[in-house]
């Protein structure tokens, strides 16, 4: 039986591409952008939304406040509970954005009250950017085992092929992504609806990306596509 493949030096002695240990992050940049999601998700239409208005802002917030005030950095062998609240939060924010696309679609399709163009373009792109968001989130937290593992030397292979690794002399020794590379990930694959400089590796994360290319196209090309129509 093969071993897993981890990360580190080959045989010849040279490093691999993914061998460099990750600094530790701080969450807040993570933070911001479930925090800008939740601002995004309770400013949409009462339509858009399923249940309570408060229900889902309160879970987010109840797994999100602990997390910050316990663990504001990301850091290797943190307790188990820690990595669940994380993908949980994560979980949240995305099935309320995946509710409120699936509404829009519907409101579309069969109708059900007075539909404003505007009303309905200013709720796509809330919804597209929250896709952003929440799949910047996802390929940040799932990468090489997440932020923690990522700081251990015998972290997994990894899961995207950032340009920096295939040529390490145009950055910064010992570079590592941040969160602000996998929010630029998911960006260009919500707009290209496909990779574009950083290759995803393994199948999660191919279908990570599927999946949040699916959603961006539906919501650019049907849905905004029908908001225009119905403002002309």
């Amino acid at each position: 039986m093969t071993e897993p493949r981890k990360a580190g030096r080959s045989s010849r002695g040279a490093s691999a591409a993914w061998g460099t240990q990750a600094p530790g992050e701080s969450r807040w940049p993570a933070t911001f952008a479930v925090l800008a999601a939740l601002a995004l998700y309770v400013t949409l239409p009462a339509k858009l939304t399923y249940g309570p208005a408060w229900f889902v802002p309160a879970v987010e917030l109840a797994l999100l406040v602990p997390l910050m005030l316990v663990a504001p950095v990301r850091t290797a062998g943190a307790p188990p509970w820690q990595r669940v609240a994380a993908v949980a939060l994560i979980a949240v924010v995305n099935l309320a954005n995946l509710a409120s696309l699936v509404l829009l679609v519907r409101l579309l399709v069969l109708g059900g009250g007075h539909v404003i163009g505007g009303q309905l373009l200013l709720g796509a792109a809330q919804i597209w950017t929250t896709n952003i968001l929440v799949f910047a989130l996802w390929y940040w937290e799932l990468d090489r085992g997440g932020p923690g593992a990522r700081q251990s030397a015998a972290h997994p292979a990894p899961d995207f092929l950032f340009p920096q690794m295939v040529t390490p002399a145009c950055a910064p020794p010992g570079w590592a992504p941040r969160f602000i590379d996998y929010l630029f990930v998911a960006f260009t694959n919500a707009t290209a609806f496909s990779p574009t400089d950083t290759m995803p590796l393994t199948p999660w994360a191919k279908m990570l990306m599927l999946l949040q290319a699916s959603a961006s196209l539906l919501t650019v090309v049907l849905v905004a596509a029908r908001a225009v129509n119905i403002l002309t």
